[in-house]
């Protein structure tokens, strides 16, 4: 038993980058992160009713392609799981370097920023558009400042990146169990 919490607890230090660290820092950073992430995702689905999209609207190609989650879950899914946030929490969590504050700085508008496309759910084709490329730029330039202080969190804050880890980690925890 003791093995297998010491294998878990070696295992969490290493997905959050806090080996070393002590565990009032790592809690403050996920704190932090997750807390901001909730609070963006709160702000931002209270400001607008979530719109349905019926049979005639989807004929006519009126009203939002997609709805937010519903249930009890509708705001802690989408902040707690999102990629960005964990890499945050990663680059939160790496060593004191000069870019460690623009990183984080960079995903406080990421977040920010999607908030307000989500709370604005565009309809319009161009505004649509706006906020993809928003949201995907600032995306793309947190990933960059954050894979120079920790090549995990950069892959984390890439879509793609995070897929592929997430696989890799799945398929070395079957080996494992074989």
């Amino acid at each position: 038993m003791d093995d297998a919490l010491d294998a878990a607890r070696d295992h969490a230090a290493d997905f959050l980058n806090a080996e070393g660290r002590d565990w009032r820092h790592v809690a403050l950073g996920a704190a932090l992160t997750v807390g901001f992430a909730l609070a963006a995702t709160a702000v931002a689905t209270r400001a607008v009713p979530p719109q349905t999209r019926g049979l005639t609207g989807a004929r006519k190609r009126e009203g939002p392609i997609t709805e937010r989650p519903r249930g009890p879950f509708s705001l802690i899914l989408p902040a707690v799981f999102s990629a960005t946030t964990l890499s945050a929490l990663r680059v939160w969590n790496a060593p004191a370097r000069p870019g460690r504050n623009a990183a984080m700085g960079l995903w406080a508008v990421a977040q920010t920023v999607n908030a307000v496309w989500l709370a604005a759910r565009p309809t319009g084709r161009w505004t649509q558009i706006l906020a993809a490329m928003s949201s995907a730029g600032l995306a793309a330039a947190f990933a960059h400042e954050a894979r120079k202080l920790d090549p995990g969190a950069g892959k984390l804050a890439a879509p793609t990146g995070m897929g592929v880890r997430l696989a890799n980690q799945a398929e070395r925890g079957l080996d494992d169990a074989v």
